[in-house]
């Protein structure tokens, strides 16, 4: 899953999300795609990550590692969207 969320960027396709994990493997497992739609669905149900029928820019502060980030501008951009920090 941890790869999956990473790839989803605003930029991957799903195909592009299929053909790389279909590269990390020698003999990639019949049932990949499959698998994969499956992950993202259930991504998609708990509101994880949102599919786009064009790219997408994602805000700053969901656009790099954490450690790239400036993280006052991250809490403040967060904040600017509605989003509460706990």
């Amino acid at each position: 899953m941890g790869i999956v969320v990473s790839l989803a960027d605003g930029k991957h396709t799903i195909q592009a999300l299929v053909d790389y994990m279909s590269s990390r493997y020698q003999q990639a497992p019949d049932n990949l795609e499959e698998t994969l739609h499956s992950v993202l669905e259930r991504l998609q149900e708990g509101k994880i990550v949102q599919l786009s029928e064009t790219a997408v820019d994602l805000p700053y502060y969901l656009a790099s590692p954490i450690e790239e980030l400036d993280i006052e501008k991250a809490k403040n951009l967060i904040q600017e969207d509605g989003y509460t920090q706990h």
